[in-house]
């Protein structure tokens, strides 16, 4: 009776030593696995026109989304703000799913409604000179094989409408 008791106490000791170290093991690959994420990188490509109205109308925007990691990402959802020489532009969440593949890159398109009086300035720049400055930032959740990551992005440059892309 009395090895029984110990043998049932040594099992169940084992036990509880197994489950903290795999709950240890599986911990340490989490925090590997956020180590060897490596950012998306966000660059704005082009800038399309698809509506214009009496008082503003609405752009596509372009952004290339590069993913420098050994695996596809698959993003989930997406927030952005757009300004144009400081001035917001516009806003929006994309909630449809995109897959950027391992090591290459993917188009995503925001769409963006704007109006004349709150572009102001940054449009008569840009019928005048042809080139603005942009911000695009906010941030997406991707989901990848070592877990979900929510990360911010932040872009700024200058876009041209003789190249037809930023830089």
């Amino acid at each position: 009776m009395i090895a029984r008791t110990r043998r049932r106490a040594l099992l169940v000791s084992l036990g509880v030593a197994t489950s903290l170290l795999a709950a240890g093991l599986m911990a340490g690959c989490a925090t590997l696995g956020r180590a060897s994420f490596k950012e998306p990188d966000v660059q704005l490509k082009d800038v399309v026109v698809t509506g214009l109205g009496l008082s503003g109308g609405s752009v596509d925007v372009l952004l290339s989304v590069y993913n420098p990691n050994g695996y596809k990402l698959d993003a989930l959802k997406m927030t952005y703000i757009v300004d144009i020489d400081a001035i917001k532009l516009g806003e929006g969440e994309l909630d449809g799913r995109f897959v950027v593949p391992e090591k290459d890159s993917s188009t995503v398109r925001l769409p963006v409604r704007f109006t004349y009086a709150g572009l102001g300035a940054a449009g008569r720049a840009l019928m005048q000179s042809g080139s603005v400055n942009y911000r695009v930032r906010g941030d997406f959740v991707v989901s990848t094989p070592i877990g979900n990551f929510t990360r911010p992005y932040d872009r700024t440059g200058r876009y041209s409408t003789m190249t037809g892309n930023g830089r």
